[in-house]
């Protein structure tokens, strides 16, 4: 199965002068975990909720920080002729929740840890990588 049959299209993304509320808020609007930042098109980062606590809130940002001060740049990406299992594998070999599409440098898509959860019964090489990034994900959170 290739990636752009499950990857959500369309993503909303926020820029370097976007605020932590703006972010905060997109997310909260989406519902979604994580905010790609771009510029024009070109990815420059990636930013979690996580982020927005342990790098943010948790070192006195607020909400009227700039997020590029939070922002993760050299963001882990795959491309829209990658398969399933070739996704599953990066996210479990970097242990990563969410894996941005790429076309050159334009963003097309983003794949999440559900995404590929739902997509599991069609695939048993994601089904395996999904155990091992569940098990890492576990074993990390009881250091």
């Amino acid at each position: 199965m290739n990636i752009t049959e499950i990857m959500t299209k369309d993503v909303e993304t926020c820029d370097l002068k976007s605020s932590c509320g703006e972010v905060a808020n997109l997310m909260k609007k989406l519902d979604v975990g994580a905010i790609p930042i771009c510029e024009g098109n070109k990815l420059v980062g990636l930013v979690t909720d996580r982020d927005l606590v342990v790098k943010g809130l948790a070192n006195n940002c607020n909400a009227n920080t700039p997020i590029a001060e939070i922002v993760k740049p050299h963001v882990i990406n795959g491309t829209k002729e990658m398969s399933l299992e070739q996704v599953a594998e990066i996210m479990a070999r970097y242990q990563i929740r969410r894996l941005p599409i790429m076309e050159g440098d334009k963003l097309i898509g983003i794949v999440s840890l559900g995404d590929i959860a739902t997509s599991i019964e069609e695939s048993k090489k994601a089904g395996t990588a999904l155990e091992g990034i569940s098990t890492s994900i576990k074993t990390e959170n009881l250091k």
